[in-house]
């Protein structure tokens, strides 16, 4: 199975989900990336220190320009291109992730009649990669739509991969579910298509705290034992 997919008949309703921070959280991500990066910095640079140094900033708030600040405060001059090359390591290394435990038992015990998708937004090759180390295919999900293969311009709040499930699926919207964390670009496109919106809030999620316009979903939880 890949995020082609193929359809398939005999099912009534479909769940999908969002996946950073829904299936599983995306700090374990970060971490895994960053060791990933470090291990590499330590092999080509000789950087002992950076890989543990940018886990610290991260565990401390840090959110952006981790790779800069840890090189900067390590007084190393990157040759050019580093950073770039650091960004490629990060996004193309084997993610250490695992679902959480309660979306671990959810696809494990699917309700009657029911598929599951995933809609997911991110670079296009780290969400692949995502989706083959929590080996959801196996797990029962039936597509995988990741959105950055039509490109940018079709991330949420595009309807663009909502609109290809209801097209795969062959049911109308009501028979749709989405489940995900982010009310700033998550629940726009299927409250307007009249779909079910669920929000999960988990305690861990890394954004906790959201500004801007928001569309919220009509249900929250904080776990899927929830749903």
């Amino acid at each position: 199975m890949n995020e082609e997919g193929r359809r398939e008949p005999g099912f009534d309703r479909v769940i999908v989900f969002d996946l950073d921070d829904t299936l599983y959280l995306e700090r374990r991500y970060v971490e895994s990336g960053l060791k990933a990066v470090g291990a590499w910095a330590h092999a080509r640079l000789g950087l002992e220190k950076l890989g543990p140094l940018m886990l610290e900033r991260f565990a401390a708030g840090s959110r952006t320009h981790i790779f800069d600040d840890s090189l900067a405060a390590l007084d190393v001059v990157p040759p050019p291109g580093t950073i770039e090359r650091m960004l490629n390591v990060y996004r193309q290394h084997r993610p250490d992730i695992s679902l959480e435990a309660d979306a671990d038992h959810f696809l494990r015990n699917p309700p009657p009649r029911t598929a599951f998708a995933i809609i997911t937004d991110g670079f296009l090759d780290a969400q692949r990669r995502k989706i083959r180390a929590l080996d959801l295919y196996r797990r029962g999900v039936r597509l995988g739509v990741c959105t950055d293969c039509w490109g940018r311009e079709c991330w949420k709040p595009n309807p663009r991969a909502y609109l290809h499930l209801q097209q795969f699926f062959a049911l109308p919207p009501e028979r749709f579910t989405y489940i995900a964390d982010n009310p700033l670009k998550d629940f726009h496109a299927p409250t307007v298509l009249g779909w079910h919106t669920v929000r999960i809030a988990r305690a861990e999620r890394l954004h906790l705290n959201v500004s801007g316009q928001v569309i919220d979903a009509s249900k929250v939880i904080e776990n899927l034992e929830q749903f």
